[in-house]
């Protein structure tokens, strides 16, 4: 988009279509969107069944995939718009689909195991990611959180090789000590620490109370879970079961992490796609931005939303986060014709074509786009 067409945009009018976009949304929505997310959370459920059902045959990556895709379903497709408070005013739903109740405390292993907490990623993602989009603050930056390695000497090779390699482990190695990191320096503010510190180092140090905090509520928790608990239940079966559940659970945890990052990273990088040195300062900018700032992927049947984990609907979840999964199959191609009315570009192409444009930039090879704002 060029700075001409991104300054021409009617801010005001676009933000009263959008708002019209979503108030008929908001009446349409109802039960029928309630039991739309139990669906997708019992194709998630069989998931894991028939992974777990055969995965103490042998180690078997049929096994690990259908594992994998019960956890992709419970972040992506659960977890993810229930946090987003998604499903906290429809009447005749479950309250334990409620942002009040979902994974709270004990029910964390119920509703949602993984290696955060729900209160880190409610504060990195819900507040941080989505309020601050393209900027700086925005903890999801490609761009930025790369910098140290699209300036390195590295050959151009080996920077790739450090990408691939680090989408099999991310969710551990990045998401997890970032979502705590970004909660403990929001408590600090909140205490009065106009200058929290929070080393890089420290995060993981059983040493420092951030490093303990993160041991405690996070990894152990989680690792446990996964790593020692469920595959302790096959042990009548016998220790090759257990062991043969085991090597399958580490194996779905590579396939999660490749799977939610080549459909999260390329959400919101690319050449074509903006970032931002300031906030916005109107709802009509706040819209352009999410749409400026996102892609979408193919949409359309549940089916295939699922294994997107719906996150294919990346511009209509950046507009409305707290609106219910099925209801962005409503409200998609309304959007797409608002784009086209103001002339905004809607990014929508197939996913290994975003991720590619993703990994340029994480790499160095490309920049995201920025425009100058007067």
């Amino acid at each position: 988009m060029s700075l001409h067409s991104y300054q021409s945009v009617n801010r005001e009018q676009l933000a009263k279509d959008i708002t019209a976009i979503h108030q008929q949304s908001l009446a349409d929505t109802g039960i029928a969107d309630f039991e739309h997310l139990t669906k997708m959370e019992k194709w998630g459920k069989i998931c894991s069944i028939i992974g777990y059902g055969t995965a103490w045959i042998f180690p078997n990556p049929f096994a690990a995939l259908l594992i994998s895709q019960g956890s992709f379903t419970r972040w992506t497709q659960v977890g993810h718009p229930t946090v987003h408070r998604a499903y906290d005013k429809i009447e005749g739903g479950d309250k334990n689909y409620t942002s009040k109740t979902f994974a709270q405390g004990w029910r964390r292993f119920i509703d949602w195991p993984d290696w955060f907490t729900m209160a880190g990623w409610h504060h990195e993602h819900n507040v941080l990611h989505h309020y601050s989009l393209g900027e700086k603050a925005d903890p999801n930056n490609a761009q930025h959180n790369m910098e140290w390695l699209r300036q390195s000497s590295l050959p151009m090779w080996s920077r790739y090789l450090i990408v691939a390699a680090f989408a099999g482990i991310w969710k551990i190695v990045y998401y997890t000590p970032r979502t705590h990191k970004e909660l403990c320096l929001h408590s600090a503010r909140q205490q009065g620490e106009t200058k929290p510190a929070m080393s890089r180092l420290g995060a993981w140090s059983v040493f420092t109370k951030q490093g303990r905090a993160l041991w405690l509520h996070s990894i152990l928790p989680y690792g446990a879970y996964r790593f020692v608990l469920l595959p302790l239940l096959f042990l009548p079966l016998g220790s090759f079961a257990a062991i043969s559940v085991l090597i399958n659970s580490l194996l779905a945890e590579i396939f999660t992490n490749i799977h939610s990052f080549v459909v999260m990273i390329p959400n919101h990088a690319g050449d074509d796609v903006m970032m931002f040195d300031e906030k916005s300062h109107s709802k009509g900018e706040f819209y352009l931005r999410q749409i400026l700032g996102s892609v979408n992927y193919p949409t359309g049947s549940n089916f295939n939303n699922f294994f997107y984990g719906w996150l294919n609907y990346q511009i209509e979840h950046h507009l409305w986060p707290d609106m219910p999964l099925s209801q962005y199959q409503k409200v998609q191609p309304q959007v797409e014709a608002v784009c086209k009315k103001h002339n905004i570009p809607y990014l929508q192409q197939s996913v290994f074509k975003r991720l590619r444009k993703a990994v340029d930039v994480m790499v160095g090879k490309t920049s995201m786009l920025k425009p100058v704002v007067v």
